[in-house]
């Protein structure tokens, strides 16, 4: 078991487009769906494995572009630094003041390596400034608890 890191910083709005958040549905539209239906499963299934835009569920960054990795740790501790470190780096730009709070990110950092431990992944968002969007996500691999046949994004 290992832990991946991912981080997203952008537009609010940009964060906001929740059809590319999304996987396609398993199901493909029926032959005689409306054109638009089909057009837009073909855009969401183009692009959401290649979108940097963070999952909705957190799980599926694994199927999103390698190169989207900013960290692998064989243990929670060295995952939860990373986050430790991110918090740090973007604290003084969150949107609120309570989020800044030193205790309250030191909180954050302990729960998710209580989490990691056991295979479960972390996935925290904050708004920042003008106004932007902060996700930061730890996903566990080898294999993920909760969607066990998504695969390791840096392969075998």
């Amino acid at each position: 078991m290992h832990h991946h890191a991912y981080l997203w910083a952008g537009p609010k709005d940009r964060f906001d487009q929740e059809a590319l958040r999304r996987p396609p549905h398993p199901d493909p539209p029926q032959a005689e769906s409306k054109p638009e239906v089909i057009l837009r499963y073909r855009e969401v299934a183009a692009e959401f494995p290649k979108s940097d835009l963070p999952p909705i569920e957190t799980a599926y960054w694994l199927v999103k572009p390698r190169s989207l990795v900013r960290g692998t740790w064989p243990d929670p501790d060295g995952a939860a630094a990373w986050l430790s470190d991110r918090l740090a780096e973007y604290a003084p730009r969150f949107a609120s003041g309570t989020e800044r709070s030193g205790t309250r990110l030191k909180t954050l950092v302990v729960s998710a390596a209580e989490r990691l431990g056991p295979g479960g992944d972390v996935s925290l968002g904050f708004y920042l400034e003008r106004p932007s969007y902060l996700s930061l996500a730890l996903v566990t691999c080898s294999s993920n608890r909760g969607m066990p046949a998504l695969s390791c994004p840096l392969g075998p």
